[in-house]
C-alpha cells in the first residue's frame, strides 16, 4: 500500500524560502513516478514538477521553474522541494503524489490524473 506524508510547510514572508519533504513508503521506483501539486483556494490544482526517481528525470512546470527544485539527495523513496523567493501567489496546499504510468508515453507527466496517491498536504502561507 502506497503512503505519502508531505510536510515542511509553513509561513513566510515574501522573498523567504521553505523547504518540503515528502516520504514515501509502499512504492516500486522503477514503476512509479512522483510529483508535487499545489491547490490554492478556488482555485484549480497545479502540477509544481514531476519526477521520475528510478531514471533520475524531472518535469517542471515552466512558470515556476528557477524558483523551485526537487531533489532526492538520501534517498528514492525521499523527495524534497527547495522553493526560493517565495510570493504570495505561491500560498497554497502542496501535495505529494505517486503514480503509475509511463514516463516516456501517453500524456502529461505533469497532469493530476495520472497520479493515484496523494499526501494529506502541507500548507505554505506567504505574506507581502
Amino acid at each position: 500500500q502506497v503512503q505519502l506524508v508531505d510536510s515542511g510547510g509553513g509561513s513566510v514572508q515574501a522573498g523567504g524560502s521553505l523547504r518540503l519533504s515528502c516520504v514515501a513508503s509502499g512504492i516500486h521506483y522503477n514503476d512509479d513516478k512522483l510529483a508535487w501539486f499545489r491547490q490554492a483556494p478556488g482555485k484549480e490544482r497545479e502540477a509544481v514538477v514531476a519526477l521520475y526517481p528510478y531514471g533520475d528525470q524531472t518535469e517542471y512546470n515552466a512558470s515556476l521553474m528557477g524558483r523551485f527544485t526537487v531533489s532526492q539527495p538520501d534517498a528514492k523513496n525521499r523527495m524534497y522541494l527547495q522553493m526560493n523567493n517565495l510570493q504570495p501567489e505561491d500560498t497554497a496546499m502542496y501535495y505529494c503524489a505517486a503514480g503509475e504510468f509511463n514516463w516516456y508515453v501517453g500524456g502529461s507527466r505533469l497532469d493530476h490524473r495520472r497520479y493515484d496517491h496523494w499526501g494529506r498536504g502541507t500548507q505554505v502561507t506567504v505574506s507581502s
